[in-house]
């Protein structure tokens, strides 16, 4: 018999239902050396968390995580709270020798993504392995633009265009939730989603960002304040709080090789629902993929004849790129949730296989780098910040 992989999630609120998906899924549909069991689903609010155990396949319910942790019938802790909580549950967890799956970006400050990653090091010692939940790189056709550019496909990587464009935050009258308060997001669009384009950029081009020079921006500076214990769903009241982190962030990287890279991150670009977009340019060639047509891939191959040369769009769904073969048949698509069972499935074969989930909670640090030094370049005017450790 499979052995069983008994896990925790802790939180229960838009990414919670996005990892049940993950967890529930990915043993139906993949071969996993180890069989995940949705163990304990640990909320704050019993009630709100028993609704969301029912409607997700959560065997049980608890309100303390530190009790769950201690308990010698947990193997992995997945973490989807927001950012201010992740540093003392994934140490506590790692410590107790539990595998740990901690949601993006790894945790509000430097420092708290340093002792997470030191943590996550002692813990490798053990056989206990850490990831962080950067899903993107699980999109199949991100995954196979990484492949393109590995096999040398569009060249020597000259230029980078990384943006990712919502516009949720167009309401100026939109309440005031915990992501847009400093103290619990950590930041706002910089690193909400900005860490995604980060992340994405350096899992495609297999290179990391060096240093950079950029500016953030907070476009409206109060909200409504929700009513007490009214949720995110609730009404805003008369009362105004002040917004803490940024709507809006610009900034220029330098890759490793010393490409330069754009980026942008807001959430307040109209019209722009969930566009993550990257455009990787080479001395052979280019690809270009946007995450509300995940299912393509743009590709330029610049060694053809002047007569056959333009973008060609690759429909990323036989069964021999990356992932797909356990899915459908060709041409029937993906959607987001999908990328989630993906992220399991590499997660438990890691685990059995004794090797470190990519990516780690190193490469999370490194992410939260680059982001504190936007933050920096921003504060000094747009000064050029080194991201080194």
């Amino acid at each position: 018999m499979t052995e069983t992989l008994r896990v925790a999630m802790i939180g229960h609120g838009f990414m919670g239902a996005a990892h049940s998906q993950g967890w529930r899924v990915a043993p139906r549909f993949f071969d996993l050396p180890l069989e995940p069991e949705m163990s304990v689903l640990v909320g704050r609010n019993r009630t709100t968390a028993e609704a969301s155990a029912r409607k997700w396949g959560w065997a049980e319910v608890a309100t303390d995580w530190r009790e769950v942790i201690a308990r010698d019938d947990i193997d992995l802790v997945d973490i989807v709270t927001p950012g201010d909580t992740h540093a003392e549950i994934a140490i506590a967890a790692l410590d107790a020798g539990k595998h740990v799956l901690c949601e993006k970006p790894l945790a509000n400050t430097v420092a708290e993504a340093e002792q997470m990653a030191a943590a996550a090091a002692r813990a490798a010692e053990r056989g206990i392995r850490s990831m962080v939940g950067f899903t993107y790189r699980r999109v199949p056709a991100t995954t196979f633009a990484r492949d393109l550019v590995a096999a040398g496909r569009i060249g020597e990587i000259r230029q980078v265009r990384a943006e990712y464009l919502q516009d949720w935050l167009m309401d100026a009258e939109a309440p005031l939730t915990w992501r847009m308060q400093k103290e619990r997001a950590g930041s706002g669009a910089l690193g909400d989603i900005g860490a995604h384009a980060v992340d994405l950029t350096e899992y495609i081009t297999g290179q990391r960002v060096t240093g950079v020079s950029g500016i953030i921006e907070t476009i409206v500076a109060e909200r409504p304040l929700l009513g007490e214990g009214s949720g995110l769903s609730g009404t805003a009241t008369s009362e105004r709080g002040p917004v803490t982190v940024d709507d809006i962030a610009l900034f220029t990287g330098r890759l490793e090789s010393g490409a330069l890279a754009s980026f942008e991150a807001t959430r307040f670009r109209t019209g722009r629902k969930n566009a993550l977009r990257i455009e990787v340019s080479g001395s052979k060639g280019s690809i270009a993929f946007d995450l509300e047509r995940l299912n393509e891939l743009e590709f330029y191959d610049a060694t053809l004849p002047a007569t056959q040369l333009g973008f060609q769009r690759i429909l990323v769904t036989e069964s021999d790129h990356p992932y797909l073969a356990p899915w459908w048949p060709t041409g029937h698509m993906l959607g987001y949730e999908h990328g989630f069972s993906h992220q399991v499935y590499d997660l438990v074969t890691a685990i059995d296989e004794g090797t470190q989930p990519l990516p780690s909670f190193e490469d999370g640090l490194h992410v939260q780098r680059v982001l504190e030094a936007v933050e920096r370049s921003s504060a000094s005017g747009g000064s050029w910040v080194s991201t080194a450790d």
